[in-house]
C-alpha cells in the first residue's frame, strides 16, 4: 500500500499542480454520479409511490385544476431526478481545459529551462514536456470517464422520466 501511495505521489508531482485539480475534477464528477444513482435507486422508488398516490386518491383527473396539480407534481419529482445532470456535464467538458491548461504551464517550463540553461538540456527538456502531457492525458481521461458516466446518467434520467410519465399518466 505504502509503495502504491509513493507511486501516485509521484506521478502526481511529475505532471504539476494542474494535476491536482483535474483529479478533484474526476472525484466530483465521480461523486455527483454515485450520488444520482443511489438517488435513483433508494429513494426515487419511494417519492414515485407518494406521487402516484397523491395523484390517484384525487377523485377527478380531468379537469384544468387537476390537470395543474399533475402538472405540480410531475415537475417536482423531474427536477429532482435531473437534479446535478447539467453540473456534471459542466465538469465533464472542463476535463479537457485544464489538460490544456497544464499542457500550456508544462511548455512554459520547458521554454524557461531552455532560456536559462542556454542550451537544449534533453533531461530537463523532457521533464518539461512530460509535465506538459501527463496533465493532458488526465484532462482527457476525466472527460471520456465523465462522459461514459454522463451517458449512464441520462439514460438512468430518462427511464425515470418514463417511469413518472406513466404513473401520473
Amino acid at each position: 500500500m505504502t509503495q502504491l501511495l509513493f507511486m501516485l505521489q509521484e506521478f502526481m508531482a511529475r505532471g504539476g499542480p494542474v494535476l491536482w485539480l483535474i483529479a478533484a475534477l474526476i472525484f466530483a464528477i465521480w461523486a455527483l454520479v454515485f450520488e444520482r444513482l443511489c438517488f435513483y435507486r433508494f429513494q426515487l422508488p419511494d417519492k414515485l409511490q407518494q406521487v402516484s398516490q397523491q395523484w390517484q386518491a384525487r377523485s377527478e383527473h380531468h379537469s384544468w385544476c387537476a390537470h395543474r396539480i399533475r402538472e405540480g407534481l410531475h415537475s417536482h419529482v423531474l427536477l429532482q431526478i435531473q437534479r446535478f445532470i447539467p453540473l456534471v456535464s459542466a465538469l465533464v467538458a472542463l476535463g479537457p481545459l485544464l489538460g490544456l491548461l497544464g499542457t500550456v504551464t508544462g511548455m512554459i517550463e520547458v521554454f524557461a529551462v531552455m532560456a536559462l540553461t542556454d542550451s537544449s538540456d534533453s533531461r530537463a527538456m523532457a521533464d518539461g514536456i512530460g509535465r506538459a502531457t501527463i496533465p493532458a492525458m488526465a484532462g482527457m481521461v476525466a472527460a471520456l470517464s465523465g462522459f461514459i458516466a454522463m451517458v449512464v446518467l441520462k439514460q438512468t434520467s430518462l427511464q425515470q422520466e418514463r417511469q413518472l410519465d406513466h404513473l401520473l399518466g
